[in-house]
């Protein structure tokens, strides 16, 4: 018993050398997400970066107006879709992509759907790479501290599809095949 007494404060100190590093990173500043909406029998993954306001101001300042921005942090958001869908009654095909928005002040953003899907988050391969390009009128919604991707409508073969940060926002209707083909 006296041994391991004795060496219980070695083991202790062992342990702590082992955990501190860890620990003394901290957590990252944007938290990472992800979700699954199924739509019919369609399912659409996302993941992504959640950049956090902290009192700045972002579109037309941290976010440019008129320039490409990917809305997220660290890595591209990516969304996944496991079949041929409508965004905003345009087609996108079944695949993965990196999503990017250009915002602007006074006319729609434009939300680009990229088949570059694994890139970083100022790795835009330009318009040769896009899959899919929509206008969207911004809305202004009540203020969200830290950025979203949710579904805030699914019904039986479409849902809306909401990117929203601070006041601003952007929804798309996403609309799903019901059968198979």
């Amino acid at each position: 018993m006296r041994r391991f007494f004795a060496i219980a404060p070695m083991l202790a100190l062992l342990l702590a050398a082992r955990i501190t590093p860890v620990a003394a990173q901290g957590y990252p500043p944007s938290q990472r997400a992800s979700l699954t909406q199924h739509i019919a029998l369609t399912t659409v993954s996302v993941r992504y970066g959640r950049p956090v306001a902290r009192g700045r101001a972002l579109f037309g300042a941290l976010v440019p107006w008129d320039s490409i921005w990917h809305p997220g942090a660290d890595s591209a958001t990516r969304v996944t879709i496991d079949h041929d869908v409508l965004v905003n009654d345009m087609p996108l095909p079944r695949g993965t992509y990196s999503i990017w928005l250009i915002p602007r002040q006074s006319a729609p953003w434009t939300l680009i759907w990229s088949r570059d899907a694994y890139v970083d988050h100022k790795a835009y391969a330009g318009p040769r790479r896009d899959a899919l390009r929509v206008d969207i009128q911004p809305d202004s919604l009540s203020p969200m501290e830290s950025m979203a991707i949710y579904f805030p409508m699914v019904l039986r073969d479409e849902a809306t599809m909401r990117v929203q940060w601070g006041t601003s926002s952007i929804a798309m209707k996403l609309k799903a095949p019901y059968r198979r083909k």
